[in-house]
């Protein structure tokens, strides 16, 4: 009897286990995403200085930032999930870095990995749907698909076609430092984990 229960219990533990692993990719879902954010941490990226076109309809270079930290999050407007969360909290963001992003020395970056869809008009509409403040907050899209495809590279953005007209994605809240390097990956669904990194950096 004993061993009918453990050849059973074996069986649901091979299960699962097959299981978890097709659902994470051989199990490398996990490990390369630490992997990745221990590579960061240890090796800083320097961050490419792409053409952004922004809300307002407006260029800006990556680099005309450098000077102030970055809190960066990688978005699509039409967003039903993540992106949802992503951005109520980065309007909270507005809110507890208020001083720090007055005086410029933090700015939040939300980027779109879908420039066709996400046009100026788009992404002032998903910054107004959030509650955006009006100060310290940027939503832009690259301007062109080289740029993006840095981007993507350099933060780690995956972002699969659903078959539905959404993606599948990562999300994070990503740390750019003054010198315009990516320090930190952090969880996007921690924002206050994100805002006393750079405070703490800030007060030292």
């Amino acid at each position: 009897m004993r061993l009918r229960a453990l050849l059973a219990s074996l069986a649901i533990l091979a299960a699962g286990l097959a299981v978890l692993s097709l659902a994470t990719d051989g199990f490398r879902a996990f490990t390369t995403e630490t992997a990745r954010r221990i590579e960061v941490r240890e090796q800083p990226r320097p961050v490419p200085d792409v053409l952004l076109q922004t809300a307002d309809g407006q260029h800006l270079r990556l680099h005309a930032l450098r000077g102030r930290w970055l809190l960066v999050d990688f978005i699509y407007t039409r967003c039903p999930t993540l992106c949802t969360a992503q951005g109520s909290e980065f309007a909270r963001l507005q809110d507890r870095l208020a001083g720090p992003i007055a005086r410029r020395r933090i700015t939040l970056l939300s980027i779109s990995f879908d420039p066709d869809n996400d046009d100026p008009a788009r992404l002032a509409d998903y910054q107004q749907r959030f509650g955006d403040r009006g100060v310290g907050w940027i939503a832009a899209r690259p301007a062109d698909a080289t740029g993006l495809g840095q981007l993507r590279h350099i933060f780690g953005v995956t972002a699969v076609p659903d078959g539905m007209g959404g993606f599948v994605h990562n999300a994070a809240i990503a740390v750019v430092d003054p010198g315009g390097r990516l320090v930190a990956i952090l969880d996007w669904d921690d924002p206050g984990a994100a805002a006393s990194y750079v405070e703490a950096r800030l007060a030292s």
